[in-house]
């Protein structure tokens, strides 16, 4: 239960970036966030599920970013090195975020890396 609240508590602390289109505070906090000495004993796992559980009960609809930046930071502060990916495609023209833990996407499907070409990792 403390990790959905510390998930929800995240979403809700990048809501002000995203409607202020302040993409920069957004990337240099996830950027700077360091990982952690390990202090729990749960897994990237449990980490999603609470994340995607504070994005059913999140008053609006969570963007990509925004679920993959709060992923990021709750995950750096369990003490897992994670990786936000930011990528996008030509034509159609469309942006995405995932998060990726050792090489592997872990909150999205594996073929993010072949449909999105990597603008940058944080």
């Amino acid at each position: 239960m403390i990790l959905i609240v510390r998930a929800y508590a995240l979403l809700l602390s990048f809501e002000q970036p995203l409607a202020r289109h302040a993409f920069a505070g957004l990337y240099r906090r996830v950027r700077d966030r360091a990982v952690r000495a390990r202090r729990a004993n749960l897994s990237c796992q449990d980490a999603c599920r609470a994340v995607n559980l504070a994005c059913v009960l999140y008053f609006r609809e969570v963007q990509c970013l925004q679920r993959s930046a709060a992923l990021v930071c709750l995950l750096r502060d369990l003490g897992i090195s994670a990786t936000l990916v930011l990528g996008a495609q030509r034509l159609p023209f469309k942006a995405h975020a995932w998060v990726e833990v050792r090489g592997c996407v872990i909150n999205d499907s594996q073929s993010c890396a072949q449909l999105y070409g990597v603008l940058d990792r944080l």
